[in-house]
């Protein structure tokens, strides 16, 4: 006789998603009374003061930024290896390595299309709607860019003179590079790269063990994270910059709901609603941490087993699209251009917003990888139609709360480039993306069951 070793209290279990938004929606409340509470001004009574200190030395910058560090630096301390032991391993799996540079190709080519219509859609919004028209706005700070790196030193520094060097710099181009010349050496070396190849699958279900195990403690480093950052956000700053943070917010919805689901109708003829729907827990656990690179394993999750992209494909374009995938930073950059030209009463020729398209296009690969690279690539958008970089200090205020948006868009777009590519190269499991209940708790993934051929 058999029974259900589900008890009530299991299947009554709140999901993943369930407890992220709640710890979102607790730590946004926290962070707001916390605000208030601790008022700016200097007439305050000595006790009023003291209080206020203590509250933000203990609470504040003491146990919230604790909490909400030490989870961030736990993710990405699993970056890394996540990265180079999947990708690894989807080589190893890919009987014809030849496959790997029509598969990258594919996978370049649909993410500076998709960047290349999100940057276009910014701007046309933008025009329509004109956020900055009739702002007089000075600048509460200034803004100094960085230069970033040519085309061509990005190319060189893909590939690492130290691999290990690589790790420990969490150089994500070249550890992808790295990992993609070690697998193949695998692939290439018969019964002692099979030997290999079965360690590097065994770390894989062990790597993604240690991922469970962190994302069941995700609601309180989201909620640690978010307190942290609405004890500083400035309500005022965002009904100052209200158009614009609009537009912006506006287009990055969009992009992710229209315009990502006809491109996977277009080009699969699957049921884009059916992703839409799978996507959720990655784009709100992306939303919280506003960090591509620390989404990657819950990204990773999401389009092998849920959306049925085989490991071998997936391994390949999450990572990378982690790296070069700029839709939501392209959207930021053509409103922010539109923006702050007409603040500063400066216009745009249709040469300009070409220049704008296409800097910020090729700019999303040449900056890959590069620490502040929205800011960095808004500077060079900014610099090619001559428009004043002071300005970027305009935005800086609303850019935190934008920034976490735009990782969920990103994310979203990592995985559906992920599902075109896989189909393309019948690398797809589509009774997986067809199945409401695939993946349905990552959590409670069994990875001891896995099918590594996946």
């Amino acid at each position: 006789m058999t029974t259900n070793s589900n008890t009530p209290a299991e299947n009554k279990k709140m999901s993943l998603t369930g407890r992220i938004v709640i710890g979102m929606i607790s730590g946004i409340l926290l962070g707001t009374f916390l605000q208030w509470l601790m008022p700016a001004g200097k007439d305050k009574t000595f006790e009023l003061y003291f209080f206020q200190l203590s509250l933000q030395g203990f609470l504040v910058d003491g146990v919230l930024e604790v909490i909400g560090q030490v989870f961030m630096a736990s993710l990405r301390m699993l970056v890394v290896p996540l990265v180079f032991v999947s990708l690894v391993c989807g080589v190893c799996s890919l009987k014809d390595t030849t496959k790997l540079g029509r598969i990258g190709g594919k996978a370049i080519g649909l993410y500076l299309a998709t960047t290349a219509i999100a940057i276009s859609l910014a701007i046309f919004v933008a025009l329509l709607v004109g956020p900055g028209e009739g702002v007089n706005m000075p600048t509460s700070s200034s803004f100094e860019s960085r230069e970033a790196p040519s085309l061509a030193q990005v190319l060189i520094q893909m590939f690492p003179t130290n691999p290990f060097a690589s790790f420990a710099e969490g150089n994500m181009l070249q550890v992808i590079i790295f990992a993609l010349l070690f697998g193949v050496a695998i692939a290439l070396s018969g019964k002692s790269g099979e030997r290999v190849a079965t360690l590097f699958e065994d770390l894989s279900v062990v790597i993604m063990r240690l991922v469970t195990i962190l994302m069941n403690i995700a609601p309180y480093g989201v909620f640690a994270l978010l307190a942290t950052l609405f004890t500083t956000t400035s309500f005022e700053t965002i009904e100052n910059l209200a158009w614009y943070f609009g537009v912006v917010f506006f287009v990055l919805i969009a992009h992710a709901l229209l315009t990502y689901p006809i491109i996977l109708k277009l080009l699969t003829g699957l049921n884009p609603l059916i992703f839409i729907k799978k996507m959720r827990d990655a784009a709100i656990f992306a939303f919280s941490t506003a960090s591509s690179n620390a989404t990657i394993p819950v990204t990773l999750e999401t389009a092998t087993k849920k959306l049925g992209v085989k490991n071998s494909i997936g391994s390949f374009t999450v990572p990378l699209g982690a790296t070069i995938n700029m839709d939501g930073t392209a959207i930021m950059q053509g409103v922010a251009t539109v923006f702050i030209a007409q603040v500063f009463n400066q216009d745009l020729t249709l040469t300009d917003y070409i220049t704008v398209v296409l800097t910020a296009t090729l700019a999303s690969i040449g900056t890959a990888g590069v620490p502040g690279v929205g800011l960095i690539m808004l500077a060079m958008v900014l610099d090619q139609v001559g428009l004043p970089v002071e300005g970027i200090a305009l935005i800086i205020g609303v850019d935190r709360l934008l920034d976490m948006t735009r990782t969920a868009v990103n994310v979203t777009g990592d995985s559906m480039v992920s599902v075109i590519v896989a189909k393309s190269e019948n690398q797809f499991d589509e009774e997986m993306y067809l199945d409401p209940n695939a993946g349905q708790n990552i959590e409670n993934i069994d990875f001891n069951h896995l099918d590594k051929s996946q």
